[in-house]
């Protein structure tokens, strides 16, 4: 099992790339760049290269309506020329209210989109041929009749350090988790319940799996949470740090009916506390609503405990085929816990 961590940007961009590098020191083997509404992931990307030497450096996630096919593909190609190779491409749909509200674009055919961006991506790094896709989204070079005719079929000028960059997918449904498990190389779910996972993308997961092309080898999973480690009176509020997030997430991230997040709760079994949450959190009682987030959710979507207590979860999200423990340390040196973490698994 692999460990990979969110870099964060608490103590600025700066102090969190020598992070990175003190914890790529320490066995920490991938970490995660978001992309919201802030700054663009690939230039951090690109800073953590020039200040790490081990560690891979994941987009968690570039949204896949801010970009082109090609400059994404462009984009990871680069990022992995300067790293030597340590490029991992992380791409998701993000939501409506960002792409729409911020980007301007329309939100529409998320999983169509990611396949073809998929497909796109990997015949740029592999240069085979100049780059022609007639999809149902993508059409390049642009067919006669659209916009002035000249467009031309060409290859990326540089040679990819690699003609496979990995690429992952953050899914939660199920047509987007049985796609990621056709055509991804990882998948990057969140509020993922080992006990539960199963039940919930099992059968999604093996829809996909059946239609996977043996090259590409197994699908990786990262999946975690919050890491503290010491006695339960000791970390237990630091679990209950996540209640915010949560609530944010269930209660706050899409309108009704368009909240992936609120949907994976009900599929867990928190119908009614999905549905408390989402309407205390769109009428502005956000406090109320993380109120209401199960305790059973935030303690099997997290890792507070003594030793023998994480080891357990380890064991749970191990057993459940996470690949990639994505922890993010709380209440205490980060360095060293990692440290602890990898020395267990």
């Amino acid at each position: 099992m692999k460990l990979s961590m969110p870099l964060s940007y608490a103590g600025g961009f700066a102090e969190s790339a020598r992070q990175t590098a003190e914890l790529e020191k320490v066995g920490l083997d991938v970490v995660w760049v978001a992309e919201a509404y802030g700054y663009d992931a690939p230039s951090l990307m690109g800073y953590l290269a020039a200040k790490t030497e081990r560690v891979e450096i994941g987009a968690a996630i570039l949204p896949i309506y801010s970009r082109t096919p090609t400059l994404i593909a462009m984009t990871a190609a680069g990022v992995d020329a300067i790293s030597g190779g340590r490029c991992v491409l992380g791409l998701g749909a993000s939501g409506p209210q960002v792409i729409e509200g911020f980007h301007g674009v329309p939100y529409d055919r998320p999983l169509t989109r990611t396949r073809e961006i998929i497909e796109v991506c990997r015949n740029v790094w592999a240069r085979e041929a100049p780059l022609t896709h007639d999809g149902a989204v993508f059409h390049i070079p642009l067919p006669q009749g659209q916009g002035t005719g000249l467009g031309k079929a060409l290859k990326i000028i540089g040679h990819p350090v690699r003609s496979r960059i990995p690429i992952w997918v953050a899914a939660l449904g199920e047509k987007n988790v049985a796609m990621t498990a056709e055509v991804a190389d990882g998948w990057l779910p969140l509020f993922f319940v080992p006990e539960k996972a199963a039940g919930v993308f099992g059968a999604a997961l093996r829809t996909g799996a059946a239609k996977r092309d043996p090259t590409l080898g197994p699908l990786q999973i990262a999946a975690g949470g919050m890491l503290a480690i010491g006695e339960e009176g000791d970390v237990a509020g630091f679990r209950e740090l996540g209640r915010a997030g949560a609530a944010l997430y269930i209660g706050g991230m899409g309108a009704k009916g368009k909240n992936f997040y609120n949907a994976l709760a009900c599929r867990y079994g928190y119908e009614k506390e999905a549905a408390e949450i989402q309407d205390l959190y769109l009428s502005g009682k956000k406090a109320e609503a993380a109120a209401l987030v199960p305790q059973e959710l935030l303690e099997a979507t997290s890792l507070c405990g003594p030793e023998g207590y994480i080891k357990e979860r380890l064991a749970a999200f191990a057993e459940a085929g996470v690949t990639h423990m994505n922890l993010t340390p709380i209440g205490g040196d980060p360095v060293e816990m990692i440290e602890r973490v990898r020395s267990w698994i």
